[in-house]
């Protein structure tokens, strides 16, 4: 199973090193991984993907705590959260299929960041399932390359587990990429 593991750190040199150190000894590969600067000076959050049982990214958990600069773990796997990713995608387009790409684009409502005689570059935020979706589509326009952000990831304050509500709505399929 795949966990989500949100990492409060002192913002110091070679923090991340010693956590990706110690995920290597442990044998484990981090799947998503992103980092940046929190509300607080000298804080970083790390959130980061991670696949195992529950017993075993426990045992993670604790090993974590024991780093020097770790200031808080939470596995937010099961709690309701806002998740979201960027990609850039750059798609070969010629003029036939030039619309398809600008309608999918529009329906997913990705923004055009470049544009050329030969593709298109698009920039897509959303929801890991989102990026995923798109991306299938794209596929049978050639892909020419594509740059992805770790996933990110906050607490919902309201408890609201929107997962669910997606699943015990009737969506149709575009509101499911909004």
């Amino acid at each position: 199973m795949k966990h989500t593991l949100s990492v409060l750190v002192e913002d110091e040199s070679g923090v991340l090193s010693r956590i990706s150190g110690l995920f290597a000894r442990r044998g484990f590969n981090i799947d998503s991984l992103a980092v940046g600067p929190t509300e607080k000076d000298g804080i970083s959050r790390i959130t980061m993907s991670v696949r195992g049982d529950n017993r075993t990214i426990e045992q993670l958990i604790k090993q974590l705590y024991k780093l020097i600069n770790i200031l808080d773990v939470q596995n937010v796997t099961n709690i309701p959260c806002i998740e979201r990713e960027l990609m850039l995608v750059k798609v070969s387009t010629i003029p036939d299929n030039r619309s398809n790409v600008l309608e999918i684009a529009n329906i997913f409502r990705a923004k055009i960041v470049d544009i050329s005689n030969v593709s298109l570059t698009l920039e897509v935020t959303g929801d890991p399932g989102k990026i995923f979706a798109i991306q299938q589509i794209l596929n049978e326009y050639a892909i020419l390359q594509i740059a992805r952000t770790g996933k990110i990831t906050l607490v919902r304050e309201s408890n609201v587990n929107t997962e669910l509500l997606k699943k015990s709505l009737n969506y149709n399929n575009y509101s499911l990429y909004s």
